[in-house]
C-alpha cells in the first residue's frame, strides 16, 4: 500500500496551510476533507482580521484560495469522512469512508464547532442576525443593539468587545453570576452600555426577515418575556471534533487535543493544529501559524523516520 509522507485531516485554514508547507517542501501530501475547503471559516461572510485583504474577504473564497495554493505545489485533496485512526505505530493508518490510507505523519486539523442554542430554525438564521463569532461579525452592529448568550470567559470577552462597537449589549446568562474569571467582572460593570440579563435562557428567536429579538424563559419561573435587539452572539462554548481520536491520543477535560505551540501531541509523528488543539486564541491567523509550525516539526521527524522504512 502507498505510504504518504503527510496526511492532513481537515481542510480549514490550519489544514491547508500545513498542506501548502508540506507539499512545497517536496513531501507526498494528502489532505482529507469531508465537505468543502475552509471549515468553519467558510461560514463567515466577511473576514477583516486576516492580513493581506484590505477590503476583507469572505471565508468561503479564502478557503478556496488556500486549497488552490496548496494544490499548486502538488498537495492532493480527497473528499471523505475519517471514521477511524491507528496512530501509535511508526506508520500511521487513517481509515476513511473511501478506504484505508497510510502515512508516516498525521496532522489533525478537524477544528471545533460552536455549541448551539438548540432552538428551532437556528441553522437557517446563521448570518441573518445570529452569529457565533463576535470578532468576525461584530463590526456589522456598530451603533446597534446586540445580545450575547453565555457566562464564561468567551461570552464576557465578546460582550466587552461588542461594547466598543454597539450602542447596547445585553449579556444573557442562565445563572445569577458570571462563570468568567474575575478579570472580566469589573470592566463589564463599568461598561455603561452593557446590561446583564440573569437567570434567563433563550427559548425562541423573534424573526422579522432576520433576527429581531428573542423570547426569554426565566429560571425563576416568571412569565416569559421578550427582548428586542438587532443581532445575537452565541458564546456558550465550542465542541472540538475529536470523537474519533478518543482512546488514541491525549485530550484535555473539554476534549481538545493536548498540544503546545510546537503542535506536537503525545504521539510521535502526530500533530494537532488550529481550533482542535489546546490554545489561548482560536482565529484564522493563529490556525495558519499552527499549520506552518506542524510541518516544521514533521520535517524533522521524517528526516529520521523515513530512511528506516525505505
Amino acid at each position: 500500500m502507498h505510504i504518504y509522507d503527510v496526511i492532513i485531516i481537515g481542510g480549514g485554514p490550519a489544514g491547508y496551510t500545513a498542506a501548502l508547507y508540506a507539499s512545497r517542501a517536496g513531501f507526498d501530501t494528502l489532505l482529507i476533507e469531508r465537505m468543502s475547503s475552509g471549515g468553519q471559516m467558510a461560514l463567515t461572510d466577511t473576514i477583516d482580521n486576516y492580513p493581506g485583504f484590505e477590503k476583507g474577504i469572505d471565508g468561503f473564497t479564502l478557503g478556496v484560495k488556500m486549497q488552490a495554493g496548496a494544490e499548486r505545489f502538488g498537495a492532493r485533496t480527497r473528499n471523505a469522512d475519517v471514521i477511524g485512526v491507528e496512530l501509535s505505530g511508526k506508520i500511521k493508518k487513517v481509515i476513511t469512508s473511501t478506504g484505508e490510507l497510510m502515512s508516516y505523519t498525521v496532522v489533525i486539523a478537524t477544528g471545533a464547532n460552536p455549541r448551539e442554542l438548540g432552538i428551532e430554525g437556528e441553522t437557517e438564521l446563521i448570518g441573518r442576525g445570529l452569529h457565533y463569532c463576535a470578532h468576525c461579525d461584530g463590526r456589522f452592529y456598530r451603533n446597534r443593539t446586540v445580545a450575547v448568550v453565555g457566562g464564561g470567559n468567551s461570552a464576557a470577552a465578546d460582550a466587552l468587545y461588542l461594547s466598543n462597537l454597539a450602542k447596547k449589549v445585553y449579556l444573557i446568562h442562565r445563572r445569577d453570576s458570571l462563570r468568567a474569571t474575575k478579570v472580566y467582572h469589573e470592566p463589564l460593570k463599568k461598561a455603561e452600555n452593557v446590561e446583564f440579563v440573569w437567570n434567563s435562557t433563550v427559548s425562541e428567536l423573534i424573526v422579522e426577515e432576520r433576527v429581531a429579538g428573542a423570547k426569554l424563559k426565566s429560571k425563576d419561573g416568571d412569565k416569559e418575556k421578550e427582548l428586542r435587539f438587532d443581532g445575537i452572539f452565541v458564546s456558550i462554548g465550542r465542541k472540538p471534533a475529536t470523537d474519533i481520536f478518543r482512546g488514541h491520543i491525549e485530550l484535555d477535560e473539554l476534549g481538545y487535543i493536548i498540544a503546545d505551540e510546537s503542535t506536537r501531541t503525545n504521539i510521535d509523528g502526530v500533530y494537532a493544529v488550529g481550533d482542535v488543539r489546546t490554545k489561548a486564541l482560536r482565529q484564522v491567523v493563529t490556525a495558519v501559524g499552527d499549520g506552518a509550525v506542524a510541518v516544521h516539526f514533521a520535517e524533522e521527524y521524517l528526516a529520521g523516520t523515513k530512511r528506516l522504512y525505505e
